[in-house]
């Protein structure tokens, strides 16, 4: 048997799903550990789809990596459970079906979670593993990261001569998440030395077909689809796939027309999906030429937003300040915008608003935006947090942000539900803050999160915090620069509280080329810089400052002018290294930024003229 002879001549049906038949018969926990557990469940599986006329079987391996095994306790099980795979499957083949040997990706939506070294690493001791017992070849599936599954092929062709089997799964139709055409993608698999290349996952019969029509014949691999059986319908807690087999006899003759020669199955699909692809293509041959359907280039417009110009390129040619007024928790919100106003007028460059700051709901920070870029004139800076939102709701919030003409954006993980007045909410966190800047960055170029156009580039600027309030300022530091790498053009400061501390960063950071926001935030009262003090993650005050405040008692006119006198020597400080300030209004005191952002552009004026 040599399966890359046969995929010359004859089109080879794979098997179909292997979860979907565990979880029917009541699996729910890790289908790999039933290769040493319960060895019969997969053996009959196996049988199943080879009494229904699979070529091709896969073994029981998807997940059977360090990686993804770790969160069962067996990750040290990595060689046990793949080469109980690979004896299973071959014990069920009988040499009448080839058995590949399966690896599935592990990098998805975020692609930061693991790190490409730790990934390699992974794979390497998996596929050693199910080398050891000679598989007919190595299958790599579901891969949602381009860089994830080229790097593997590379590794795999230097540790194996047997044939490889590469396959991606899709953002949207025809292209991958981050924008990659399948027919570039499927060439450059190829060209770094897999002999089939496809797709598998996320999609039906129709959609991978519609795929294909724009992917050619390639001469150096062959071309493999495994479909799911449907669009996924959730019920009860579980996910449900139409039973079409029918529909997947019919499907298989469309693929034939696409050149596929390995066609087998993924998510949902049966024995009886299967049977009728091997029924339907009985005695077809693969065809041998294929006429590609190109389509033509999305013409991508620019959007101009009155040709206001980003805060980060202002900051580069002059003193900026930008405020932050927190959106109210009551649904009063005269004062806010009058806050915005007053502010607007005192000077700022943009007034900056939360998202739900504290894990506690406010008036949502869009409408805010909207509100006071339309009534007052301000310029909204929104900022943006993975907690609330899944991959969805994220990218409809910044297409709304962007149909709003709101631009400016500050992109940050946000603070856990727990401290939050709703410690019981689920915290989403589907992105890390470096994840989102770079999808943000992503629409920038006109492609949505799935990899589509989107037929217009959004123009957004994207700061990202920075908190120098840390016991070893050089790994913030080293957290700046992987954000710089993800795509944030400026950065914006927790607030700061000692003069010395200011210097440090500036030292710290003076590498940096991307310009940075200086927080600062005047203390209202001897109880609020306690409060800021002990309880409030990423804030230290001096003790100096601390006592300060406490001399004034519960005279709230005292301290808070006080807190205006320290903050106004901090921004002096902070005006000879740096040239933005970022003041945060504390419980919408809007009085106090106002005098603080007047401050500011005295000193300026003050500095220019010297």
């Amino acid at each position: 048997m040599n399966l890359l002879k046969d995929l010359q001549s004859k089109i080879l049906i794979g098997d179909g799903a292997m979860g979907t038949l565990l979880y029917a018969q009541g699996v729910d926990n890790c289908y790999e550990e039933l290769n040493i557990t319960q060895e019969e469940k997969i053996f009959d599986v196996h049988r199943a789809y080879i009494d229904a006329g699979a070529d091709v079987i896969q073994t029981n391996t998807y997940a059977a990596n360090s990686i993804k095994l770790e969160k069962y306790g067996l990750d040290n099980k990595v060689k046990l459970l793949n080469r109980a795979a690979v004896n299973i499957a071959k014990k069920a083949a009988k040499n009448q079906s080839y058995v590949l040997g399966t690896i599935g990706g592990i990098r998805g939506i975020q692609k930061k979670a693991w790190a490409l070294e730790e990934i390699k690493s992974s794979f390497v001791n998996q596929l050693d593993s199910l080398l050891e017992e000679t598989p007919d070849g190595i299958l790599l599936e579901t891969y949602y990261d381009f860089e994830e599954i080229f790097e593997s092929v590379k590794i795999a062709r230097t540790m194996t001569d047997i044939p490889i089997i590469a396959q991606v799964s899709l953002g949207d139709i025809g292209v991958l998440h981050n924008g990659m055409k399948i027919s570039s993608a499927l060439t450059q698999l190829a060209n770094v030395g897999a002999n089939v290349v496809g797709l598998n996952c996320r999609m039906g019969p129709y959609h991978m077909t519609r795929s294909f029509e724009e992917v050619p014949l390639l001469d150096n691999a062959f071309l493999s689809a495994y479909p799911n059986a449907s669009l996924p319908d959730y019920r009860d807690g579980r996910f449900f796939y139409q039973s079409n087999p029918s529909y997947f006899g019919e499907s298989a003759l469309k693929f034939r027309e696409q050149g596929i020669r390995l066609l087998g199955g993924c998510c949902g699909t049966t024995p009886e999906h299967i049977e009728a692809m091997a029924q339907a293509l009985k005695g077809k041959a693969p065809i041998e030429e294929k006429v590609v359907i190109s389509s033509e280039p999305e013409k991508i417009n620019i959007y101009k937003n009155n040709s206001e110009e980003p805060i980060h390129e202002i900051v580069r040619k002059r003193h900026s300040v930008i405020v932050e007024l927190d959106p109210p928790k009551q649904l009063s919100i005269e004062g806010f915008v009058e806050g915005a106003k007053k502010l607007t007028e005192a000077g700022v460059d943009a007034v900056t608003m939360a998202d739900n700051s504290l894990a506690s709901p406010r008036v949502d920070n869009m409408a805010l935006g909207s509100i006071i870029k339309t009534q007052v004139g301000a310029r909204p800076l929104i900022h943006v947090t993975c907690r609330d939102r899944n991959l969805i709701g994220l990218q409809s919030h910044l297409m709304g942000l962007h149909t709003l003409g709101i631009d400016q954006l500050l992109a940050i993980t946000g603070d856990p539900t727990k401290i939050g007045d709703f410690p019981g909410a689920t915290s989403v966190y589907d992105l890390t803050s470096f994840d989102l800047i770079q999808l943000i960055k992503q629409l920038n170029e006109g492609i949505s999160f799935s990899g589509k156009s989107l037929g217009q580039k959004t123009n957004f600027s994207v700061a990202a915090a920075f908190n120098p309030n840390v016991r070893h300022l050089d790994k913030a530091v080293k957290r700046m620069e992987k954000k710089i790498e993800s795509g944030a053009d400026y950065f914006m400061t927790q607030p700061i509280y000692s003069e010395e501390q200011i210097v440090d960063v500036y030292h710290a950071t003076k590498h940096i080329t991307k310009p940075i926001y200086i927080g600062i935030m005047p203390l209202t009262s001897s109880r609020n810089a306690e409060f800021l003090h002990n309880e409030v993650p990423g804030i230290k005050l001096t003790d100096e400052i601390r006592a300060r405040m406490a001399t004034h008692g519960d005279n709230r006119e005292a301290a808070q002018k006080e807190g205006v006198d320290l903050s106004k020597s901090l921004i002096d400080v902070a005006l000879k290294h740096f040239h933005g300030i970022y003041l945060i209004t504390p419980f919408l005191r809007y009085g106090m930024t106002v005098e603080l952002t007047k401050y500011i552009h005295e000193k300026v004026g003050v500095l220019t003229t010297k």
